[in-house]
C-alpha cells in the first residue's frame, strides 16, 4: 500500500501543519482501492513564503480560476489514473532516486495556450540538478512499463486556470504583472501526490516524500 508521509514518524497531523510548506495533509484511506484509481504525480513543494509572493499576484484577470496557495506545486511527472499495484509499485520504485538537494528560483509569468490561453504560470529558473531529477523519474517509470511522457519538460507553477480568456486581457495581465522574481530556495525532497479530478486542482494529497541528498547544489552553478 502507498504510504502517505509529509511529517516525521510520531509527528501529529496538527504539529505535521507547522512545517515551513504550504500542504494540505488530508490522511484519508489510500482513495480508489474500492472506488476508483488513484491519480498520481510527482511534484516539488513551494515554501510558504514563495507561495505568499505568489498569492500578490493572483486577481486582475477577468475569468481568471485562482489556485489557492496550499495547492501550488511543480510538477515532475503526471502519471495519471492507475490501480492500486501499480501506485504501489511507483512508490517502491521512486526510492531508489538518490539525487542532490538544490535551490529554484521562480522569474517572470507566463500563459499556456497561445490564442486561446487557459493556464497563468509562474515560470523556473531551471538548472541542470531539477532536469537530472525529472529525467531519472522518467527513467523509472519507463522501467515499470508506463507510456513515456510526450510533452516536453517545460517546469513551471499554476497560478490560476481561464476560462473563455481573452489574448488582450491575458497579455495586459502578463504585462503588469510579469516582471515577478521570487527569493532562491531550497528543494530538500521531492512528494508522490495523490490528487481528485475536481475544478482548478486539488485538493493534493502527499501520498511518500523521497528526500533529497543533504549537499545542495549551488543555483549559479547548475543554471542552464
Amino acid at each position: 500500500m502507498v504510504r502517505r508521509q509529509g511529517a516525521d514518524k510520531g509527528d501529529s497531523p496538527a504539529s505535521a501543519c507547522k512545517t515551513d510548506r504550504l500542504l494540505l495533509l488530508v490522511f484519508l484511506p489510500f482513495p480508489g482501492r474500492a472506488t476508483a484509481m488513484p491519480r498520481l504525480f510527482t511534484a516539488l513543494e513551494i515554501p510558504i513564503e514563495t507561495a505568499l509572493r505568489l498569492t500578490d499576484l493572483q486577481g486582475g484577470l477577468p475569468g481568471a480560476r485562482w489556485i489557492s496557495p496550499e495547492n501550488f506545486h511543480l510538477t515532475l511527472r503526471f502519471v495519471g489514473d492507475v490501480d492500486g499495484t501499480t501506485a504501489d509499485r511507483i512508490s517502491d520504485i521512486l526510492g531508489a532516486v538518490d539525487r542532490p538537494s538544490f535551490e529554484l528560483q521562480l522569474t517572470g509569468l507566463g500563459a499556456f495556450g497561445g490564442r486561446r490561453p487557459r493556464t497563468i504560470f509562474a515560470q523556473v529558473r531551471t538548472n541542470a540538478a531539477l532536469r537530472e531529477l525529472q529525467a531519472e523519474q522518467e527513467r523509472l517509470f519507463q522501467r515499470l512499463g508506463l507510456p513515456p511522457e510526450s510533452r516536453k519538460f517545460t517546469p513551471h507553477v499554476t497560478l490560476a486556470r481561464l476560462r473563455n480568456g481573452r489574448p488582450q486581457e491575458v497579455a495586459d495581465y502578463l504585462a503588469l504583472r510579469g516582471g515577478f522574481t521570487g527569493p532562491p530556495f531550497a528543494v530538500s525532497r521531492f512528494v508522490l501526490f495523490s490528487s481528485r479530478d475536481s475544478v482548478g486542482g486539488g485538493p493534493y494529497i502527499v501520498e511518500q516524500a523521497y528526500p533529497l541528498r543533504a549537499e545542495t547544489a549551488d543555483l549559479e552553478e547548475t543554471r542552464a
